[in-house]
């Protein structure tokens, strides 16, 4: 999306709080990676495996960290955790960061909703009765927001984002389209022939500064509410189980999923695909790797995995036979081993 904005990298380095090194008039008018990057752009290096490219950059300036400065053939700013920094500086040049504040005629509003200053509803979008909507917010097209929920100041809201009652959101929590928040978790009782719906009757409380991915789902608690807690960020298609609680500032990739009753503490980092069994605990500072599945309770921080690495399939198929056959083997070592006398 194209935009008109452009700083000086004087105001940068004030904006970044970076070291400059360089022309302070020297103007900046896009974002790019140092493979791509022209005249006019920033970029960045994060990820020492690309510093054979800093000498062939065309960026007009580089962040880097000071021990990469002279290898910069330009402008550079000193920054002691450049990512961070370009993604300060991504804030800056983001086209879609400002829109007008106005309603659309075809937006259903219920006579007992409440909006703050400076809202904005798109196209179709229904609110319904005792919502509380605070100043700055942004609700895109086709958007739906059930009764007694509750959004606080500058969140948004992409469009086709459904919303049922009694969810409550903090300051600053950004949606993406075709996400899900409070739809029923799945609780039912089997009286020997049938599935009886557990109806859910608590809610969803979300903190500040949270972010949903596209196509999540999120389901409200049966009895408690379930809770996302500051700062989380969550990737497209993750789904949360009723009366989760998730830690503050932890992030969950693409795919994962947590069964119901799960606790995942603060800073905590599950890769993509990850699954966990429900009523489970994971302590803060855990990080999963893709594709494991969580099956007991991690009371330590540290990194886990499970499943097998990748190989060729018939090398695959090879493994499996040898993983069938281990409960047997172990038996009859320890058979040996007793026979022999070394058992303990």
């Amino acid at each position: 999306m194209a935009h008109n904005k452009k700083y000086t990298l004087g105001e940068l380095a004030d904006l970044l709080h970076a070291k400059l090194l360089g022309d302070s008039q020297h103007e900046i008018t896009g974002l790019a990676t140092l493979g791509s990057a022209g005249p006019g752009d920033l970029s960045f290096l994060s990820n020492p495996a690309y510093t054979d490219q800093l000498a062939s950059c065309k960026a007009s300036a580089i962040i880097v960290e000071d021990k990469y400065a002279d290898c910069c053939p330009h402008n550079v700013l000193v920054s002691s955790a450049p990512y961070v920094s370009f993604a300060h500086a991504t804030a800056l040049f983001d086209p879609t960061a400002a829109s007008t504040a106005t309603i659309h005629p075809t937006a259903v509003i219920h006579a007992d909703a409440s909006l703050g200053a400076d809202v904005a509803v798109g196209a179709y979008a229904v609110i319904d009765a005792n919502v509380s909507i605070a100043d700055g917010v942004r609700i895109g097209s086709g958007c739906y927001i059930g009764e007694d929920s509750s959004l606080g100041k500058a969140c948004v809201l992409y469009s086709g984002v459904k919303i049922y009652h009694g969810v409550s959101m903090g300051s600053g929590v950004i949606v993406h389209s075709g996400t899900v928040i409070g739809s029923d978790g799945f609780g039912f009782a089997f009286d020997g022939s049938k599935s009886v719906k557990f109806h859910q009757l608590g809610g969803i409380v979300i903190g500040d500064d949270v972010e949903i991915g596209a196509g999540s789902t999120i389901d409200r608690g049966a009895l408690d509410d379930t809770v996302i807690e500051r700062g989380v960020k969550l990737d497209n298609m993750v789904h949360i189980g009723h009366n989760c609680r998730i830690g503050e500032h932890t992030v969950i990739c693409g795919c994962s999923g947590l069964g119901g009753s799960t606790i995942v503490g603060k800073y905590c980092v599950l890769g993509g695909g990850v699954g966990v069994i429900g009523h489970l605990s994971i302590a803060d500072r855990v990080q999963v790797s893709a594709r494991t599945l969580i099956s007991r309770t991690i009371s330590e921080p540290g990194m886990y995995s499970s499943g097998t690495g990748q190989m060729k399939t018939a090398e695959w198929k090879r493994s499996i036979v040898r993983f069938e056959q281990l409960d047997s083997m172990a038996k009859r070592i320890k058979a040996l081993e007793k026979s022999s006398g070394s058992s303990e």
